[in-house]
C-alpha cells in the first residue's frame, strides 16, 4: 500500500514539474534580470529557474535517501551483535548457576561428615545458629557470605 502511494505521489511531483516548466518557457516569462549561482551568471525564462529547483531538490532528495539508507543498514547489524551478546551472556550465566550448584552439591556431604566427625549427630538443619555478630547474610555466588 505504501509502495503504491509513493508512486501516485512521485507521477503527480512529474506531471506539476513538467507542467510547470513547459508552460513558463515561452518569451513571455524571460527573467527581467539574471541569477545568480556560486558567481555564475545564469538566464533564462521562470520556467528554466523552475526546472533547476526540480534539480536540486531531486539532489537533495537523493542524498537524504543515501543517508536514511545508510543509517538504516547499520541498525540491523548492531541489533544482531547485542542479541548474539546476549544469548551468549545468558549461556554463560546458564553454565555458572550449574557450576555453583555442583559445587553446593558437594560441599553438603562434606558439611555433614564434619557434625559427625564433631560428634554432633544431629542433622545440620537441627542446630541453633550461631549468633553473627551484627553481620548479615547475604547470598553469594556460591553459597552465604557474612557481610559487614
Amino acid at each position: 500500500m505504501i509502495v503504491i502511494l509513493g508512486l501516485v505521489i512521485l507521477i503527480a511531483a512529474v506531471v506539476v514539474g513538467l507542467t510547470g516548466v513547459l508552460t513558463n518557457s515561452a518569451s513571455g516569462h524571460e527573467l527581467t534580470g539574471g541569477f545568480s549561482v556560486f558567481g555564475h551568471q545564469m538566464t533564462g525564462s521562470t520556467g528554466t529557474l523552475f526546472l533547476y529547483g526540480i534539480i536540486v531538490g531531486a539532489a537533495a532528495l537523493l542524498g537524504l535517501i543515501l543517508l536514511l539508507t545508510g543509517i538504516r543498514g547499520r541498525a540491523p547489524h548492531r541489533g544482531s551483535v547485542s542479541r548474539r551478546g546476549l544469548k551468549q551472556s545468558r549461556r554463560e550465566t546458564a553454565s555458572a548457576g550449574r557450576g555453583r550448584d555442583d559445587l553446593v552439591g558437594q560441599r553438603e556431604p562434606f558439611r555433614a561428615d564434619n557434625a559427625n566427625a564433631r560428634g554432633n549427630d544431629s542433622p545440620p538443619g537441627d542446630r541453633t545458629p550461631a549468633p553473627d555478630d551484627g553481620r548479615r547474610s547475604k547470598l553469594h555466588l556460591f553459597g552465604h557470605r557474612a557481610e559487614r
